[in-house]
């Protein structure tokens, strides 16, 4: 009995493609804050890997969590929006 675990998924832009095999993603998402309510932008950075170098800067892709690939490579690029 195998039982397929949900993986995070998100959306984010490549600003690098320097490394082999490897993109750097930011994600920004919109937060609220608690007690003042307004709305602010915070972004991270994550490391995914793309196995065939076809990614490159500027591009919007959908990345997905998966398992510890190196030291600080934990994300999947699955696909390229735009």
């Amino acid at each position: 009995m195998s039982k397929e675990i949900s993986k995070r998924k998100v959306e984010g832009e490549v600003v690098s493609d320097k490394m082999d095999k490897t993109v750097v993603v930011k994600v920004t998402r919109i937060k609220t804050h608690s007690k003042y309510k307004k709305q602010y932008k915070s972004s991270k950075r994550y490391k995914a890997h793309d196995q065939k170098n076809e990614y490159k800067e500027g591009d919007l892709v959908v990345i997905q969590e998966c398992r510890p690939l190196s030291a600080d490579k934990r994300w999947r690029v699955i696909k390229k929006i735009k």
